[in-house]
């Protein structure tokens, strides 16, 4: 299990991650990071564990945001699906209309010209 170094807050951590994670763990410190940098530009160094807690907060909030617009999106998605299922039917059903109608027309059809043969 690879450890890797890396900065929140002007701070160095080693971190335990699975094996071919670890650019996927520094990505994920640095984001911690900023988002941290971000606090103490507004609110000041309140504290190590203070800050940890708002910028934990922070990106929860943005995870939960994110959430919700899938939550949103699949729904649209499953009611996109459900349209286009419903349209196909409709198609369907207006092209056997179709061929039964064009079938009903091209035996009267027949009928006339056998009508006019006989005659």
């Amino acid at each position: 299990m690879p450890l890797v170094n890396v900065m929140v807050n002007a701070r160095a951590y080693t971190i335990a991650c699975d094996d071919g994670e670890e650019e996927h763990l520094k990505e994920l410190a640095a984001h911690v990071d900023n988002k941290v940098k971000e606090l103490a530009g507004s609110v000041g160094q309140v504290g190590d564990q203070k800050l940890m807690l708002m910028a934990a907060l922070l990106v929860t909030d943005e995870l939960f945001e994110a959430r919700g617009r899938l939550e949103g999106h699949e729904r649209r998605s499953g009611e996109l699906a459900n349209t286009h299922a419903e349209l196909g039917a409709r198609a369907q059903r207006r092209e056997e209309i179709a061929a039964d109608t064009l079938d009903a027309a091209a035996r009267r059809v027949e009928a006339l010209v056998e009508k006019l043969k006989a005659a």
